[in-house]
């Protein structure tokens, strides 16, 4: 289950675009993708089995922050976004390829279809682990599989020189475009239905169900690092026959229908309406799950209104969409790979208090001017900023605030046990 959750549109479409750019740079470039889009998701998991949830990952930061930073991530990660984003992937390479004069009225029918579908499955959340994992989950990865296995053994393509900012710098590149998955994101959101499905199960013990957590976390890991391995090298390989294709949606249709002919199209839409479904099916009991505990709105409640939002949103259409959220990707991620680091570090902390208000703050702070340049605001004036071309401006300026905050929650506790000596 959680495997599928993860593995939704981001975790198709950007892969392939990523492998046929970074080309004979390959390696670099698929490590530091699969950096952020498998390693994180996975520390992350662990970091929400470790601090015990949300709660534990945020208490040493104000009750209104800890909430406000929530419910921004949710909205981002659910409505917003993430989970529209997955129903627009899926009819663009799912179904319209099926439909003649595919127009708007095809895409809100279709969007009608698929989040009622999602609601349905969300609703009955107690049943999630048998619904996703037992029987969707397996589908999935058999066709998969099926895609991996052929790339492999009749690549369409030589790989060919790398291309953009892969040629210079290309586990950087891959790092960032690792954020378009959003999963590092979604793993703290992910992490608790992942609980709640355990405890289904009638497992109590808080020990036993961050074992299962990390577990879980573990096995989602194997699968997406299959995944992103067969799909860069797909990308790699594409480079002649997908030389027009303008995303990486338009790659994998493009290689797929080389491979299999006209059977290839009813693969790739089997992968995608799966893989979007499941990823929709988690974002939406994520949310309804977290958004009922603020409000007196039920989870049912929650489940069909988020539902209905991510219709809504949905028929905005797919390029629109991915060019409004790309700055609230920018301002998140950071704000995510801190939280997480801090969790792991905390018992080391001098002041975790300090640090943890601190670091996150400046985090914010500068990943505020990397969503900047990727909304197109002019910010040349931060190009000083270590690693600024690459969208990590962030990263030093955290990894600074970490170090001065530790050494003077040493000096402060230092200071403080001197003066209880003395009295």
């Amino acid at each position: 289950m959680t495997f599928a959750f993860f593995l939704g549109a981001g975790n198709i479409i950007f892969p392939p675009q990523a492998g046929q750019l970074a080309g004979d740079h390959l390696l670099s470039g698929m490590l530091g993708f699969l950096s952020t889009g498998v390693t994180l998701p996975l520390v992350a998991i662990i970091a929400v089995a470790v601090a015990g949830g949300w709660q534990g990952m945020t208490r040493d930061l104000p009750s209104k922050v800890a909430t406000f930073l929530a419910v921004m991530i949710f909205i981002v990660i659910g409505p917003a976004f993430a989970a529209p984003r997955a129903g627009l992937v899926a009819y663009e390479m799912g179904v319209k390829p099926f439909i003649d004069n595919a127009g708007q009225l095809s895409l809100t029918l279709f969007s009608i279809v698929f989040f009622a579908i999602a609601m349905f499955l969300s609703r009955s959340r107690g049943n999630l682990v048998d619904m996703v994992g037992k029987f969707l989950t397996p589908i999935l990865f058999l066709a998969l599989i099926v895609l991996a296995v052929a790339v492999v053994m009749d690549p369409q393509d030589a790989i060919a020189a790398a291309k953009g900012d892969y040629v210079d710098m290309p586990f950087l590149k891959g790092f960032v475009e690792g954020y378009n998955t959003l999963d590092a994101v979604a793993a703290l959101l992910f992490g608790m239905v992942i609980v709640d499905a355990v405890r289904g199960k009638g497992v109590t013990d808080e020990g036993a169900t961050r074992k299962y957590l990390i577990y879980a976390g573990l096995i989602a890991a194997a699968g997406l690092t299959f995944v992103y391995v067969s799909l860069f090298y797909l990308g790699a390989t594409s480079v002649n026959i997908a030389a027009n294709a303008t995303n990486g949606g338009d790659i994998l249709a493009i290689y797929v229908a080389a491979l299999f002919g006209p059977a290839g199209q009813m693969i790739l839409s089997l992968i995608v309406l799966l893989a979007c479904l499941t990823t929709v099916v988690g974002l939406i009991s994520a949310c309804a799950d977290y958004f009922s505990t603020l409000t007196r709105w039920t989870y049912e409640q929650w489940a069909v209104a988020l539902s209905v939002a991510c219709c809504v949103v949905a028929n905005v259409g797919l390029n629109q969409l991915i060019t409004l959220s790309l700055p609230a990707l920018f301002a998140l991620y950071p704000i995510a790979m801190a939280l997480v680091i801090l969790t792991f570090i905390r018992r080391w902390l001098p002041n975790p208090t300090l640090s943890y208000r601190v670091v996150l703050l400046v985090a914010l702070s500068f990943s505020m001017i990397d969503a900047a340049k990727v909304a197109g605001f002019n910010v040349h004036a931060f190009e000083i900023i270590p690693l600024f071309d690459y969208g990590m401006a962030w990263l030093m300026p955290t990894a600074i605030a970490l170090v001065i905050t530790c050494i003077m929650g040493a000096k402060t506790a230092k200071s403080v046990e001197q003066k209880s000596q003395t009295a």
